[in-house]
């Protein structure tokens, strides 16, 4: 394709701000946010590949749950008292901080609580020993037992339930947008980053359009960050997860989200009576490591098998939509967080684990602390990339991963 003289003097200038994030999901979109409210004066430019909640953060079924993608007591046991209680309280901060932050009917903010639901009855013997740990942690949940469960939820086949009270949903796709566009950033989409040229006052990224300029950038990519930072393709991959979309039931049955079968499925029903429904990728585990974004027969058939088995009511409600989304996963479940490495001035996140909606909104805090303020910002250690420098760190996240990470 030939270049004309103004196009060729357009991609020559380059544009100069204080921080430049790079992704327009829900975790660049909050950063830029926090970096407007922290510090007004700043200028700030958001990049975006494509468009605004193009990738994962636009994908996804909404949920805003507490904790990680396990159970808590799975969280006790891999990460120790302390780190899942901290974890939990970081996450619930995400969800006060969305609810009093943010205009929620922007972004059809539902906070009725949500449903942890036991596929079996051992799985229903760990939710209920976890609820000790869970209220000392501060979490408002209870204990239901299978008929309470599946009386709340019109289910069949459920052993039981956590209900926590501070579950919520919102559309993903409108909170990023409305967080963006509160940032008061600069927002450029359609803009991917080819490269990025390091230097003494901070980095160049070149886009096709044009070049940027900024002392200061903050990555905040899924399973794409290694392309721009290679040196940290050790803690992320690449997952997919696929879901699909019912025509409108006759009623409203499902009231809150449900996430069940140690997150392999999970299901909530909007507004307008239709389900969303996901997963199933835990029985489909390698054919989902991957970047492509496809939807399968087989996963998509294990998909529709869950929701018929546990709602015998929607066999007669047809498939509208079926679509997918790729994820970063990291080692150990927990999302990580640190510094470009030989560049300090670069910041980078990644390796939410299908649960960027429970984190996104308080992380993107985090990251603007890191990049605006002197002093380390609280709970950082939770999510350093530096714990997997450490033997002992790097034996504990290659455990075995028993809580099949879902994708809320």
């Amino acid at each position: 394709m030939t270049v004309s003289i103004w196009q060729q003097a357009h991609q020559k200038r380059e544009a100069a701000y204080d921080v430049i994030v790079v992704g327009g999901g829900i975790v660049g979109c909050s950063t830029a946010y926090w970096l407007g409210r922290r510090a007004p004066s700043l200028d700030v430019a958001l990049l975006e590949a494509r468009t605004l909640g193009a990738e994962a953060s636009g994908r996804n079924a909404g949920f805003v749950l507490q904790g990680t993608h396990a159970d808590y007591r799975t969280d006790v046991e891999r990460y120790g008292k302390r780190t899942a209680r901290r974890l939990w309280q970081f996450t619930r901060e995400n969800r006060d901080l969305l609810a009093a932050e943010l205009r929620g009917s922007a972004f059809s903010w539902r906070a009725d609580g949500a449903l942890v639901a036991a596929g079996t009855a051992e799985e229903d013997e760990r939710l209920r020993t976890s609820l000790p740990h869970l209220r000392a942690a501060g979490a408002p949940a209870v204990h239901l037992d299978a008929e309470e469960t599946n009386d709340r939820i019109g289910a069949s086949g459920f052993h039981g339930s956590l209900f926590v009270t501070t579950g919520a949903a919102v559309n993903p796709l409108h909170l990023v947008q409305h967080v963006a566009a509160k940032s008061g950033a600069d927002v450029h989409t359609q803009h991917p980053v080819e490269h990025v040229r390091w230097g003494e006052t901070g980095a160049v990224l070149g886009t096709p359009d044009r070049h940027f300029r900024a002392p200061r950038v903050v990555f905040a990519l899924g399973p794409a960050l290694p392309e721009l930072v290679p040196t940290v393709s050790s803690v992320v991959r690449s997952v997919r997860a696929q879901m699909l979309a019912t025509a409108p039931a006759d009623a409203v049955r499902i009231p809150v989200p449900v996430y069940s079968h140690r997150g392999g499925f999970y299901v909530r029903q909007r507004e307008d009576r239709r389900l969303l429904v996901g997963g199933g990728r835990h029985a489909h585990r390698a054919a989902e490591e991957t970047s492509r974004d496809a939807t399968t027969p087989a996963v998509q058939a294990t998909i529709e098998r869950y929701l018929h088995t546990h709602f015998p009511w929607s066999p007669s409600l047809g498939i509208e939509q079926r679509w997918s989304g790729t994820m970063g996963f990291s080692p150990d479940g927990r999302p990580v967080v640190g510094r470009v490495p030989e560049h300090p001035e670069g910041v980078f996140a990644t390796g939410f684990t299908g649960h960027g909606m429970g984190y996104g909104f308080r992380m993107g805090r985090l990251l603007a602390d890191l990049v605006s303020a002197n002093e380390t910002p609280e709970a950082l250690d939770l999510f350093a990339a530096s714990r997997f420098e450490d033997p002992d760190a790097k034996q504990a996240g290659a455990a075995p991963d028993r809580s099949r990470p879902a994708d809320s």
